[in-house]
């Protein structure tokens, strides 16, 4: 595995890819990546790459333009470096929410960027918790979409089982709700709200009984924390005993972490596959969980070509 597998990294997330090679039991792959004076992405593979198998870990985290430039650059490297196979790590997807025309004269960008990766030599994309599973169909390569369930699942049964309720912060989340729900035998709710403008929200009202409960909400990405904020207060004020959160992408942009601090939110657990910097990583009430583990297994079994699929679940 040591001579024939090569990990390699961006900008983005330099610590997941390391804790992944860690995990793996190999060095990181040798590249430096960096940009010209006029602020082009320079990449230098610095090591011989020819007829091995090749993972670039990348989130398309912010600033995400420059992330997906360091990504697309990097897989065009290696690839005409005569790498055997070239398998992109995304773990976190930037562009997935625009990811159908919502009106008149809009791109569907997550196609966009499927495309790219594509068409930049990757044969294979690892990624977890896409925003919607049909961005899987947008690719003509296969895609692995992992879940960071099982990790969530393992912290939140250590903690918070009595009186739990999963919360479902709007309509379209129920699915990924009651997956949560299910295992930890816990009861299900659902918050309906009103979206006016991107990235505002306003609560309307709870369907499902919240008294007394310690309430769960649950996402696939915290942005600007409107949503949650606003269902932390909603959720108080229907009687919920505590209110905390999780989801696996915290982009955090914006006023993001002054409403978790000020909202009734107790705790937000996330995961590492978008680092937290600056006040983010200073915030109390976030707890940082790694996916290295769950993404090393992944990796682990795409070179050995055996199932993936039992990490889905």
């Amino acid at each position: 595995m040591e001579t024939s597998i090569c990990v390699f990294s961006g900008n983005s997330n330099r610590q997941l890819a390391e804790s992944i090679c860690t995990i793996l039991g190999i060095e990181p792959g040798n590249a430096e990546v960096k940009k010209f004076s006029d602020g082009e992405t320079s990449v230098d593979i610095r090591q011989s790459i020819r007829g091995k198998d090749i993972y670039i870990v990348q989130s398309t985290c912010s600033p995400t333009n420059e992330h997906l430039m360091e990504l697309l650059v990097m897989l065009d490297a290696v690839k005409r470096a005569s790498a055997h196979t070239i398998t992109a790590v995304i773990p976190y997807f930037g562009y997935a929410r625009q990811d159908r025309k919502a009106s008149p004269r809009t791109p569907i960008t997550a196609k966009l960027i499927a495309d790219l990766v594509t068409v930049a030599g990757a044969d294979r994309v690892l990624t977890m918790d896409l925003h919607a599973g049909q961005i899987q169909g947008f690719f003509d390569i296969p895609v692995d979409n992992l879940y960071s369930k099982p990790v969530v699942l393992n912290y939140i049964r250590d903690r918070f089982m009595d009186h739990l309720c999963v919360v479902s912060p709007d309509a379209g989340g129920v699915e990924r709700a009651r997956a949560y729900a299910k295992p930890l035998k816990a009861d299900l709710a659902i918050i309906d709200k009103k979206r006016e403008r991107a990235n505002e929200s306003d609560v309307m009202h709870i369907i499902g009984d919240v008294k007394d409960k310690v309430c769960l909400l649950v996402d696939d990405m915290v942005d600007t924390a409107g949503t949650l904020s606003n269902a932390a207060v909603a959720l108080r004020d229907a009687g919920a005993m505590k209110v905390l959160a999780c989801c696996t992408h915290p982009v955090l942009s914006g006023p993001a972490i002054p409403r978790i601090t000020a909202s009734p939110l107790e705790e937000l657990v996330v995961t590492d596959t978008i680092p937290l910097k600056g006040e983010a990583a200073a915030c109390k009430k976030i707890m940082v969980l790694s996916v290295a583990p769950l993404l090393a297994e992944a990796i682990k079994r795409i070179y050995h070509d055996d199932s993936v699929s039992e990490l889905f679940l």
